[in-house]
């Protein structure tokens, strides 16, 4: 039933392997920003892949570096997306949300692995 609605090609994670597979979408994000936090916070260099623009670019800051890249997880996307809204309203803190989300669930992770519920650890 639900081949109706998928695009050819379209692949789908039903349990334990869509479950983790949302948890290491979303932890290489917040691992991917991680790095550029503090004094001795890393700068990346980004390249853009249009055909017409291959420029490049080095930043260290966290909202940048999320609204370069391409996300087709999930998960991982609405960590951009909780990152990009905190940019709006305060104008700051993205990557510290993203590193703090990625931690939460890292954490979640191993709850999750001891086959605590998931309700019992949000509660």
């Amino acid at each position: 039933m639900e081949q109706a609605y998928m695009h050819a090609g379209t692949q789908v994670d039903k349990g334990e392997n869509a479950r983790l597979s949302s948890f290491v979408g979303a932890i290489a994000i917040a691992d991917l920003v991680k790095t550029t936090l503090g004094p001795k916070g890393m700068d990346k260099i980004l390249q853009r892949v249009a055909e017409n623009d291959q420029s490049i670019s080095v930043t260290n800051d966290g909202a940048t570096i999320l609204r370069s890249v391409n996300i087709d997880n999930a998960a991982a996307r609405v960590l951009v997306d909780i990152a990009k809204i905190q940019d709006e309203e305060v104008g700051d803190g993205t990557t510290s949300v993203a590193v703090l989300c990625g931690e939460l669930l890292r954490q979640g992770e191993g709850l999750i692995a001891q086959r605590i519920h998931p309700t019992t650890i949000a509660q």
